[in-house]
């Protein structure tokens, strides 16, 4: 029999910001997933999971239970030794843990920026030395994890990771965003501020969620984990963990997604950079899709992949998105690293 998925909740400090008062810096939520037999397995993968704007690290735990189930039969250095997902500074268990300093600190928000940097410290921490990294990222999280890996690798050490896989990643060009995107985002800005953010109970808030879009849309176990993960109790009720507010400000903060689109092209001569779009995105329509993957610009990908579902193709349709993620592992060699060579992307 296999051994039971383990969760184990830990907190960071992330870097040092020029917004953080002398002695203070925000905190970063992460949950580690493991189980006995995969840590047993040094040469397995650690899947790295950053989340969209607006979600918490919770939304992962479908896609990532998949993972190890499909994955347990593989070869030792295609299995999944251990998942690790974070929480944006302003999002999630993170949220509440930074209430106070973002509320006097960070009026304009939490940039992706920030989110990329605390990711990129834990990249580079001890603990994850030597291991076997898959990076995975829904849309501004997409940007999050390769920003994350910018700079790297350094004089003597290998690429941090294996391979990474976007999801709906909203990445484009200046040009090509404020043609194709930015028109979207005032009214998305406008929903967000006048979102519901509180509720009597959870079985209040859930009965809402169900009859209302997007979230009468989702997969029910990812309902399950927002509605478990992603309130919080205070004084006899339930309310977001993230502050709609702060929700609302990570959309003008568009400059980590053009500098990704940049580190795109970076990376992708490094390492192999799965793309997986949704057919029905309200967000990313196929022009802007298809522009990301310009050759001709240094942006090549190793396999792209249209799945049902639309933008939160995560929480829609976490089952495909889950077999998505394991085909792109079934691509890596035992002895994948920096003599990766770029494939044509498929279509």
């Amino acid at each position: 029999m296999a051994s039971p998925l383990c969760v184990t909740p830990i907190v960071f400090d992330c870097p040092p910001a020029e917004h953080d008062p002398p002695g203070r810096v925000l905190k970063m939520s992460a949950k580690w997933y493991w189980t006995d037999e995969s840590l047993a397995n040094d040469d397995g993968l650690s899947l790295l999971f950053a989340h969209c704007i607006g979600s918490h690290k919770e939304q992962w735990e479908p896609i990532i239970e998949s993972c190890f189930v499909n994955q347990r039969s593989k070869p030792r250095h295609q299995r999944i030794r251990e998942a690790w997902a974070f929480d944006w500074q302003s999002h999630g268990d993170s949220a509440v843990l930074n209430c106070d300093l973002i509320m006097n600190t960070r009026q304009m928000g939490v940039s992706a920026f920030e989110y990329a940097a605390a990711i990129k410290a834990f990249v580079r921490s001890a603990r994850m030395q030597g291991k076997r990294m898959v990076a995975i990222g829904h849309s501004a999280g997409a940007a999050a994890m390769l920003l994350a890996a910018s700079d790297l690798p350094r004089a003597g050490t290998a690429y941090p990771y294996q391979s990474i896989v976007l999801v709906e990643p909203s990445l484009a060009s200046p040009k090509m965003f404020f043609k194709h995107i930015s028109p979207l985002h005032p009214p998305l800005v406008a929903a967000t501020q006048m979102r519901r953010a509180k509720w009597a109970s959870r079985e209040e808030a859930a009965s809402w969620f169900a009859q209302r879009r997007p979230w009468k849309a989702w997969d029910k176990r990812v309902v399950r984990t927002f509605v478990e993960h992603g309130l919080v109790e205070s004084r006899g009720s339930v309310h977001l963990k993230c502050d709609p507010r702060q929700e609302a400000l990570a959309f003008p903060d568009i400059e980590p997604h053009f500098a990704a689109v940049d580190e795109m092209g970076r990376v992708s001569r490094a390492v192999p950079i799965h793309l997986v779009w949704a057919r029905r995105s309200e967000i990313l329509s196929k022009s802007v899709q298809d522009a990301l993957v310009d050759e001709s610009l240094g942006r090549v990908a190793a396999s792209v992949t249209r799945v049902d579902g639309g933008h939160l193709v995560v929480q829609d349709n976490p089952d495909l998105v889950a077999r998505v993620i394991c085909t792109a592992v079934d691509t890596i060699g035992a002895n994948a690293g920096l003599d990766f060579v770029p494939a044509r992307s498929r279509l």
